[in-house]
């Protein structure tokens, strides 16, 4: 069995003097939340431009190859395809003769998404892939699944896809879920996940600032500061200050 054209043209990107440097950012080293991660050298625009050429003959047969790479960057390859052939499926399950792509439908991907989720072990590989897969396949569905993420997540992973999915929401103007989630997560104890609570916080403060101080007033005095930065980033100095002297 040939090996999927979307590994071997990661394969090929391949570039040695980069990998240092990204191991340093996902921060690689023992005891680091990146531990043990290995990477071959490829940007992300590059990665992109993979894709970009292999999405099309790529199946779910293949993803599974390359999701369970131990190389960063074949993973993320994976998930930004899996993204690409969402976008061009139909919602449901159909047959091959009504001409949809490859067979392949929308649940099939965020079928394949959920089980996969061991694999999507950083923070890029959840941020790039899971608002516009999970977050438009749950635009006009129940979103207790996020809630679970959040709640019961196996992994800071699992939790983060939580938050961050509800990207997609905030961008059609439904605030309600980020904000429900960001509460179950307020105290979470991982610096990575105070970081997603607090941007997607603060994306939701650009549709209602209203709303996110109605959030913040209660809450703001205990919740992480890390946290509390990001979701008051774009507030005038003077008020950012004042919930900065205010919190713990």
């Amino acid at each position: 069995m040939n090996p999927p054209a979307l590994l071997e043209a990661m394969l090929a990107h391949a570039d040695p003097s980069q990998v240092a440097g990204l191991s340093r950012f996902f921060k690689t080293g023992p005891g680091q939340y990146g531990e043990g991660d290995e990477f071959l050298g490829i940007k992300v625009p590059v990665t992109r431009a993979v894709v970009r050429n292999c999405w099309r003959q790529t199946s779910l047969d293949d993803l599974k190859i390359c999701v369970s790479s131990p190389y960063h960057e074949v993973r993320l390859s994976a998930l930004l395809t899996l993204v690409t052939l969402f976008t061009h499926a139909k919602p449901e399950p159909f047959l091959a003769s009504e001409g949809a792509w490859r067979g392949m439908s929308q649940r099939e991907c965020v079928d394949f998404y959920l089980g996969h989720t061991r694999f999507i072990n950083n923070w890029d590989l959840v941020d790039l892939s899971c608002y516009p897969l999970l977050g438009v396949w749950l635009l006009d569905k129940d979103r207790s699944l996020l809630y679970e993420l959040a709640r019961d997540g196996k992994t800071l992973w699992e939790q983060r896809i939580g938050i961050v999915s509800t990207m997609t929401f905030i961008r059609h103007g439904q605030l309600a879920d980020t904000f429900a989630i960001a509460d179950i997560l307020l105290h979470h104890p991982h610096d990575l996940i105070h970081k997603a609570v607090g941007w997607l916080l603060r994306e939701a403060g650009k549709r209602d600032k209203g709303a996110l101080v109605s959030f913040l007033q209660p809450r703001a005095a205990t919740m992480p500061r890390t946290m509390l930065r990001y979701a008051i980033e774009r507030f005038p100095e003077e008020e950012r200050q004042s919930y900065l002297r205010n919190s713990q």
